[in-house]
């Protein structure tokens, strides 16, 4: 992470007034800076406005330097202090200057659950394709597809999981989410995501949180994939440590917000505003960028992290501890103890329980895992189970290591060993039964007809013969 700031790039670029030039630049010289700590208190001004912030109130009569106050809230105003979230903004002109909303294709993005039979069966996708720019250009807002999800974005209740591919930057677009908040996962290539509080790069093996009704564009350089996961009526927090402590986990400190950077940028052609709307896209024309931001405080913010900072709880004596442990974010519900969602990744660590099996055993869960692996090989399915691909294994289906898999770790020598050395999966758990959607069975022409296949290599091994040792 750069300690430099964009000032000078932003002077250099504005005289050429390209903003592929000035993209191009910020890029290489890697100059991004963020705050540090999750949920915090931020206050942030780009330094070409020093004093931009007003001082000892939220809505003076006159704003520094002849700015517009607005608020954003992430939650109801009533709200106890614990959770209550909002932003104040001082930019160059309103949010609310545009055209009218009008209605958009929607393409492969969805909440309608039951244009398909439920499919109660183990799914696996192999690696979804990215077109290449050469057959047709797509964004990240064109470029998603969702495969599942349950609820319904009017009660604000639900999850939806969304892949992405896409090949080109959004140029004069941003995307706005009025349904609720995405976790953003990248698997193949970096994102630049620009927001109203500023600039994110976010590459594989990071993520990126951008919370309901923040405004945000992306750039792209070159084929790009990942995995989205949205919930709506909750924003995700950091798990309950319990037992374990004050510290461990993904630690608050490693959660970076941007710095705020602005654009006064003018765009006569127009520039567009997506908005998802209970479901549905909309997208809205003004004549000015809206990144234009100058200064901005509050506790709700984007916010990304890297997950090589994970502090990994494990078993060190017997048994295989619950994937819990894992869990880097969560999104409750009104249950106690129950998430909407839950963010758990698989990180490198240490194997080292004694008179074990040790790869995850097998189950029947009252959850549902999505899960979807960013590089290597998962470690209770080392084949078929491929980056940029995915499973589904739905609330009481079984599921386990495969054959392979159990063979091999019920004879292992029980040595202290590197488990998932050079490899990161991660899990999308919810206590939402998903509904699959036509895309994700069918026209994504990716779903692993012979998934069940990696199980039926496990033989009986009964013996009723057996009896216990008498030493």
């Amino acid at each position: 992470m750069s300690r430099h700031h964009p000032t000078c790039l932003f002077q250099e670029c504005v005289t050429v007034r390209s903003r592929v030039c000035s993209l191009i630049l910020y890029v290489a010289r890697g100059l991004f800076q963020y705050l540090s700590g999750f949920g915090n208190e931020f206050s942030s001004e780009d330094p070409r406005c020093p004093g931009a912030l007003p001082k000892g109130q939220n809505s003076p009569q006159v704003c520094p330097y002849g700015l517009y106050a607005e608020q954003l809230s992430g939650s109801a105003f009533t709200c106890p202090r614990p959770t209550n979230k909002r932003s104040w903004f001082y930019r160059i002109l309103p949010s609310v200057r545009h055209k009218p909303y009008t209605t958009v294709d929607n393409g492969n993005l969805t909440e309608t659950w039951d244009e398909m039979h439920p499919d109660p069966n183990q799914l696996r996708w192999l690696p979804f394709t990215i077109l290449k720019s050469s057959e047709k250009k797509v964004d990240f807002v064109t470029g998603l597809h969702t495969i599942c999800g349950a609820g319904d974005t009017k009660t604000r209740n639900g999850i939806s999981i969304h892949m992405f591919t896409c090949n080109t930057s959004m140029i004069d677009r941003c995307f706005n989410n009025s349904d609720g908040d995405f976790l953003i996962v990248p698997q193949q290539g970096k994102i630049l995501v620009t927001t109203e509080f500023g600039k994110m790069m976010v590459e594989p093996k990071e993520i990126c949180v951008i919370q309901q009704g923040m405004r945000f564009s992306v750039d792209v350089f070159g084929d790009t994939r990942g995995y989205v996961l949205e919930v709506y009526g909750a924003h995700f927090e950091l798990p309950d440590l319990g037992p374990i402590g004050a510290n461990g986990l993904a630690n608050p400190r490693d959660f970076l917000t941007p710095v705020a950077w602005y654009e006064d940028r003018e765009v006569a052609n127009g520039y567009t505003v997506i908005n998802k709307y209970q479901g549905k896209l909309f997208s809205s024309q003004q004549d000015f960028s809206p990144f234009n931001v100058v200064a901005w405080h509050g506790n709700y913010t984007p916010y990304k992290y890297h997950l090589s900072n994970f502090m990994v709880m494990n078993c060190v004596a017997f048994d295989h501890a619950d994937p819990s442990i894992f869990t880097v974010l969560t999104a409750k519900s009104t249950r106690p103890g129950v998430a909407i969602a839950d963010f758990v990744i698989f990180p490198p660590r240490w194997g080292v329980a004694d008179h074990t099996f040790r790869p995850p055993y097998y189950h029947r869960n009252c959850m549902s895992e999505f899960m979807g692996l960013i590089e290597g090989h998962y470690e209770a399915k080392e084949e078929g189970f491929q980056p940029g691909g995915g499973s589904l294994h739905s609330m009481m289906t079984p599921h386990g290591p495969d054959g392979a898999c159990f063979e091999k770790n019920s004879t292992a020598p029980l040595k202290p060993e590197r488990v998932a050395e050079g490899t990161m999966a991660f899990m999308f758990e919810s206590s939402f039964s998903m509904a699959v959607t036509k895309w994700g069975l069918e026209t994504c022409q990716k779903l692993d007809k012979s998934y069940y296949k990696c199980w039926e290599p496990l033989r009986k091994h009964f013996d009723p013969n057996w009896r216990p040792s008498k030493q």
